[in-house]
């Protein structure tokens, strides 16, 4: 399965070390690695991923803090955006 990244995933990627890294460079670095990580192993069918709340939609808890939102077809899923799970989504 194709992996594909939207550029508000990138952004809000980068919003999330940006904050991060105010106080600790490493662990910022280090959670966007495990984080782009975590969505390069969805080219797995079986890498584990959730209905999302929005219709047409799936997630996948990266962290216990950050979920990141996808869209998939039949061979692509689509890194739409990170989210902090304290936000109000939908």
């Amino acid at each position: 399965m194709k992996v594909l990244r939207k550029p508000q995933y990138w952004e809000s990627l980068q919003a999330i070390e940006d904050y991060i890294a105010h106080d600790n460079p490493l662990a910022a670095i280090n959670l966007w690695l495990d984080i782009d990580d975590q969505v390069s192993r969805l080219s797995d069918p079986n890498f584990p991923r959730r209905r999302g709340r929005v219709a047409g939609t799936l997630e996948l808890v990266v962290h216990p803090n950050y979920v990141v939102i996808l869209e998939q077809s039949l061979d692509t899923v689509t890194a739409l955006e990170v989210l902090h799970a304290a936000m109000k989504y939908p």
